[in-house]
């Protein structure tokens, strides 16, 4: 072989070597870079795509104790993790494979108690709404919904508030989820409210020390449509009459048949007995005449109540000798002889004249008198200040029932427990409140944000209004008699 021939394989053999080793730190360097790429990504925050390499048939055939460590690991962390859960789900027979605790949440760090306040009306602050309304517990403040586009969305982006609290299910959220309004008519809410307002009163574990009704008179003036407001006062029998009914109404009673715990409490039936009057313009033998005929004789109707109205005797025109005004007094048992089923009250229309008695057949466990103070006539109102006297105590209402019916009332005393007065002249007038605090025996009058203590001698000797009494159990009777 020639000199030329051997150098010419010498260079080819060592070009090939060249090339294989370029060719290899190719590879290497692509390797590299592409180990490089998923980490790259994982910084910059955008979505990898990771081959998936395929497994040699020794790691497929390999028994389940050669798995890699890591691998089982993680699933023992997923096993502990969920196996609390799956015990509280089967307690309570239900399984939930998206249920999470309060403790995956990341913050609730960020609750402010001190700026928490759920007795206001749950409004919407942005739009008013009652809808779908949350509260935000960082701040206090109340948005609606948690959708797209939402106040409480925007809010939550917009302040990085995170954690919210739907004010109708009193559930906690801190993602999104459907929120399905319960079904109810606009009288519901008044039930609703109300139900939380007395809760709130009798709650031994207040978030608060007070309690305002500011939600409950919002569903009020709602409800009534406007008709009792909170920036103008209105008549107390007129707004309790009014939400007795409401509440039987809402709560599914009706007149007749079907009862709630409104007419279990306070409802009572009565005898009316009444009798139409001739024309007192006629002439004497016409009118007897008149009394023979059918339409003119007395007929009886069962009726139901909610309370009795008690009517006072007229005030004096006349000033005594110190030219002052004189106040009237009168007893209770005088203005109740209404209803001993022997009194008679005439009653005028535009047309007709009338005679009626009552005749009580059922007591209330609550029993409510409401003392009719004010006579509109076509000019003005005008109010009664006549002082009823009463006791506080041991109100015997026996001798007002039937006799049928008195045997089958066993206990028909009762014990004054609340008293309403009504201060000042009819259009500018004020109310206080006497309270029974039936732990201690004590009485308390109540005006507005003042409550002071009462002796129970100075409650009779103010104009009463409205007055609650309560009726005594076998258990009270024995201890007063004891």
């Amino acid at each position: 072989m020639s000199g030329r021939s051997k150098r010419e394989s010498r260079g080819s053999t060592r070009g090939k070597r060249e090339s294989e080793s370029r060719g290899s730190a190719g590879r290497v360097k692509r390797e590299r870079d592409r180990e490089r790429e998923p980490e790259a990504a994982s910084s910059r925050g955008s979505p990898v795509r990771v081959k998936r390499e395929v497994e040699p048939a020794s790691a497929r055939e390999a028994p389940a104790s050669v798995v890699p460590f890591v691998r089982v690991k993680r699933e023992r962390e997923v096993d502990e993790d969920s196996e609390p859960e799956r015990e509280v789900r089967a307690k309570n027979g239900r399984v939930d494979s998206e249920d999470r605790r309060s403790r995956h949440c990341p913050y609730l760090d960020t609750i402010n108690r001190s700026v928490l306040d759920f007795d206001f009306e749950k409004l919407c602050s942005i739009s008013l709404s009652h809808i779908n309304a949350y509260a935000c517990l960082v701040c206090g403040k109340y948005f609606q919904g948690r959708g797209l586009k939402s106040h409480a969305y925007i809010h939550s982006v917009q302040f990085s508030h995170h954690v919210f609290l739907n004010l109708h299910t009193l559930k906690f959220y801190y993602n999104y989820k459907n929120i399905k309004r319960p079904p109810g008519d606009i009288m519901f809410l008044l039930v609703q409210r109300f139900g939380e307002l007395m809760r709130k009163l009798w709650n031994p574990r207040n978030f608060k020390a007070h309690v305002s009704p500011h939600e409950m008179l919002q569903a009020v003036v709602l409800c009534s449509k406007k008709t009792f407001q909170i920036t103008k006062q209105g008549d107390g029998v007129d707004f309790l009459s009014w939400f007795l009914n409401a509440l039987h109404s809402a709560l599914g009673g009706t007149k007749k048949k079907k009862k709630t715990i409104v007419t279990d409490v306070f409802q009572g039936s009565m005898r009316i007995f009444t009798k139409k009057l001739p024309h007192p313009d006629l002439p004497a033998e016409e009118k007897e005449q008149l009394l023979h005929n059918d339409e003119y004789q007395e007929t009886m109707v069962e009726s139901t109540f909610m309370y009795l109205t008690l009517d006072l005797p007229t005030a004096p025109l006349y000033k005594d000798e110190k030219e002052q005004l004189i106040i009237p007094q009168v007893p209770l048992f005088n203005i109740l002889a209404k209803f001993n089923g022997i009194t008679e009250k005439e009653y005028k229309t535009y047309k007709e004249n009338f005679l009626k008695r009552f005749q009580l057949t059922k007591l209330p466990p609550y029993l409510i008198f409401c003392i009719k103070r004010f006579t509109k006539n076509n000019f003005f109102v005008e109010k009664n200040p006549t002082i009823v006297n009463f006791p506080i105590t041991n109100v015997d209402l026996r001798e007002y029932l039937s006799e049928e019916v008195q045997a089958v009332h066993k206990n028909t005393t009762y014990d004054l427990i609340a008293n309403i007065v009504h201060d000042g002249k009819p259009s500018e007038g004020s109310y206080r409140i006497h309270v029974l605090h039936h732990g201690t025996g004590k009485w308390y009058e109540l005006q507005d944000l003042q409550v002071t203590d009462i002796l129970p001698q100075m409650i009779t000797l103010s104009e009463a209004y409205i007055q609650i009494w309560k009726r005594r159990d076998n258990d009270e009777t024995n201890q007063q008699g004891a």
